[in-house]
C-alpha cells in the first residue's frame, strides 16, 4: 500500500467514524493551494466540521497529533477561511482525527483545535 492509499484508507475509516457519530460528510480531499487541503468537510447538527485525519500504522514513532504542526494548522485554517467565505458559513470548527491501525485500530478525534 503506497502513501496515498494509506492516506485513503485513514480518511476512509474516519468518514465512518463521523457518521456513525452523526455528522454529514459534505465533502473530501478539498484544494486551496500548493500547501491547503482539507481531507473531510463534514456537518454536524448546523455546524461544517473541517477535519484533518492523521493515520499512523502503528505508535512506534509517535502520535499521529504530534504530525500537526504550527505550520500544517495555518495552512488549514487558511483553507477553512477562504472555504467559509466563499460558501458564506457562519459556524465552523477544526477538528483533528487521529487513527492507529496496528496492533489494534484506535481513533480518537479531538474537537475545535487551535495552535
Amino acid at each position: 500500500m503506497n502513501n496515498r492509499e494509506f492516506g485513503n484508507r485513514g480518511e476512509d475509516l474516519a468518514c465512518e467514524y463521523l457518521v456513525k457519530n452523526g455528522y454529514s460528510i459534505i465533502d473530501r480531499n478539498v484544494h486551496f493551494s500548493k500547501f491547503s487541503e482539507i481531507d473531510i468537510i463534514a456537518k454536524y447538527k448546523d455546524t461544517f466540521v473541517f477535519v484533518e485525519v492523521k493515520t499512523r500504522k502503528s505508535e512506534n514513532f509517535g502520535s499521529p497529533f504530534e504530525a500537526i504542526t504550527k505550520t500544517k494548522y495555518n495552512h488549514i485554517k487558511t483553507g477553512v477561511l477562504s472555504y467559509i467565505q466563499e460558501n458564506n458559513i457562519k459556524k465552523y470548527r477544526i477538528d483533528v482525527i487521529g487513527i492507529v491501525l496496528y496492533p489494534k485500530l484506535k481513533i480518537e478525534h479531538l474537537k475545535n483545535i487551535s495552535i
